[in-house]
């Protein structure tokens, strides 16, 4: 055991150089930084031009810890991000309603890629003879590498972003018509008592990989993974409910590792803001998820007229078309939160 009264030694397994790994964090923190920390916050806002109440407001939505007026913990990295979120502002990008829901967005997306891209490089370093050396290599040949990476995919997925809201009307409106639809992972919560935590890690892994390929395949965009389900929207409401019908039926073969699932789909107009969705199609396909069994899919009115073609109050009797690609059981009206008398169908394949 290493500490103050054990120093490390050549024979201690567990012993920690900590002069080395102090060595190694700061050359580390140099490199991503440029440099090491050499202002205090009031000198960055004075060196930007910003107002120190104002500098200290970006920086806790971006999620930094505070730091005290003496505190020497800044480069001039932090002056020209400062002078850059001030440009923005004068030019009207970030107004005072966009700017901290904006920039809170941006801290917690980065810092959430940051802590995994950190644990990623930690595990190749640690396996290494020397880890704190082997850390200092990895950020100098692999960090540059996949900030370009990064640049590019922000890039392609802004172009992509663009071109579909200038679409619509050419107005850029936020408001689309679109297919929203949740799938959630069926059993989660027992199955998950079950497994260790590196077979719980895999399993929700394998899970996210192969949705998000099937999403991306068949025409729809991922929203977000919430832990056992995922949210997706397309514009076309047959992409939705090909991708739907997808992983129901994977989920229903014993054979393939894709979790049994349910799902939920509505379509409508949907309000797109900072990568997410919202309005009451959203909320109806979260609720129709909610009461949907194992291994179906339901949809709401919009989605059964658009994919049937029929208006949702002709005759559920009434046999589909023969040549129709899916068929539709109406349900009785349901009662879910927010809505006293959602009427869902079971959408099945012909």
């Amino acid at each position: 055991m290493s500490g103050p009264d054990h120093p490390a030694t050549p024979d201690d397994p567990g012993a920690v150089e900590l002069p080395d790994l102090a060595d190694a964090l700061e050359v580390v923190e140099g490199f991503l930084l440029g440099e090491q920390p050499s202002l205090t916050r009031v000198e960055v806002a004075d060196r930007a031009g910003v107002p120190l109440e104002v500098a200290e407001q970006l920086w806790r939505l971006l999620g930094f810890p505070n730091q005290t007026d003496d505190a020497v913990a800044f480069t001039e990295a932090d002056v020209q991000a400062l002078v850059l979120t001030h440009d923005l502002m004068k030019l009207g990008i970030l107004g005072p309603d966009s700017q901290a829901a904006l920039v809170r967005t941006w801290g917690r997306s980065y810092a959430r890629l940051a802590e995994w891209q950190t644990n990623l490089l930690t595990e190749v370093a640690v396996e290494g003879p020397d880890p704190q050396q082997r850390l200092t290599e990895l950020a100098a040949s692999v960090l540059p590498r996949v900030e370009k990476l990064q640049s590019y995919i922000w890039r392609r997925h802004l172009a992509s972003a663009t071109n579909r809201v200038l679409a619509v009307d050419g107005s850029g409106s936020a408001a689309t018509r679109q297919a929203v639809c949740f799938v959630d992972i069926v059993g989660f919560t027992s199955r998950s008592k079950t497994l260790a935590e590196g077979e719980l890690v895999d399993w929700l892994e394998h899970f996210e990989d192969e949705a998000t390929r099937l999403v991306v395949d068949l025409g729809g965009r991922i929203i977000k993974m919430i832990g056992d389900e995922v949210l997706f929207v397309a514009d076309e409401a047959t992409a939705a409910a090909e991708i739907a019908l997808r992983m129901t039926e994977r989920g229903a073969d014993d054979q393939d590792r894709f979790p049994q699932v349910r799902a939920g789909m509505a379509h409508g107009a949907v309000v797109s803001r900072l990568g997410d969705v919202y309005g009451p199609v959203v909320n109806i396909a979260a609720r129709l998820t909610s009461v949907a069994r194992p291994g179906t899919v339901l949809v709401d009115r919009g989605a059964y007229e658009v994919l049937s073609g029929r208006s949702g109050e002709d005759d559920p009797t009434q046999d589909d078309a023969a040549d129709a690609a899916y068929s539709f059981r109406r349900m009785r009206r349901t009662p879910v939160k927010g809505y006293t008398r959602l009427q869902p169908w079971v959408l099945r394949r012909r």
